[in-house]
């Protein structure tokens, strides 16, 4: 039975953000992620994970200045600095918040560099955060993003993403395949689940197009949430979708797993 966290930047955006883990504990979820909790104190955070009887499945690591339009800073030769204090950063908080596994952005390609050097700067970054990680108790996770939605992203493909693992070979690496960036990047998605699925560790959801909740577009989500449970997959998978009207209305097509999971 697939277990599904609300991502509480997208959804239940009605509200502030610290009164979205309550409206999301009441629709039935027993899990959130979202993209950064940095712009709070840790243990803010926990209290509403806690008084809400939440787990939280995930965040990402520090991606650069959002605002300003960095997507992650990974793979940028002159960043490397800010990353490894980001790593720090990430790991203070992940030990507060009780989750198990970040998200490192790879980001957008920088004018001009080669992708020799991207790729060595990616993957040494990737070797250094998992070492890092190991050490705390934590699984590292990146993330193929297709370049319709965020052009010159460095990483946006399954088998892309898998070959960078292969060279970093950390036991504690593992791929976020977001259904609806492999949609539009690559197709295949019952297929590369089942091929990938012991290299998966988190899973995200939209439907095609427009990024809404499943059963607004093109993929047939009943079909791979029962192929999911036939080839095994056991972790969270995060409903990363903006409501096509409201968080609220938009939910009909969770109720009936939500209320299935004890």
């Amino acid at each position: 039975m697939p277990r599904f966290a609300a991502n509480l930047t997208l959804l239940f955006n009605e509200v502030p953000f610290l009164e979205r883990f309550e409206l999301a504990a009441k629709a039935g979820f027993k899990a959130v992620e979202f993209l950064f909790p940095y712009a709070y104190r840790a243990e803010d955070l926990r209290q509403r994970l806690d008084a809400n009887g939440l787990t939280l499945a995930l965040h990402n690591l520090p991606a650069g200045d959002w605002d300003a339009g960095d997507r992650g800073i990974a793979c940028d030769p002159a960043r490397v600095e800010e990353f490894r204090a980001g790593v720090a950063l990430g790991i203070a908080y992940a030990k507060v918040l009780g989750v198990g596994q970040l998200n490192c952005l790879a980001g957008k390609a920088p004018a001009g560099v080669g992708d020799a050097v991207l790729r060595k700067t990616f993957v040494d970054n990737l070797v250094y955060a998992a070492h890092a990680f190991q050490d705390a108790g934590l699984r590292l996770l990146i993330e193929p993003i297709n370049s319709y939605d965020i052009p010159g992203f460095y990483l946006n493909y399954t088998a892309q993403a898998i070959a960078i693992l292969d060279e970093v070979n950390a036991d504690n690496a593992f791929v976020q395949y977001d259904i609806y960036h492999a949609q539009r990047m690559e197709g295949e998605l019952a297929a590369t689940m089942a091929r990938y699925v012991h290299r998966i560790g988190h899973m995200q959801l939209a439907d095609n197009p427009g990024r809404h909740e499943p059963g607004s577009g093109e993929i047939n989500y009943p079909f791979l949430f029962a192929h999911l449970d036939r080839i095994g997959y056991t972790g969270w998978i995060g409903c990363e979708y903006r409501p096509a009207t409201s968080t609220e209305a938009g939910l009909g097509w969770v109720r009936h797993f939500l209320s299935t999971v004890r």
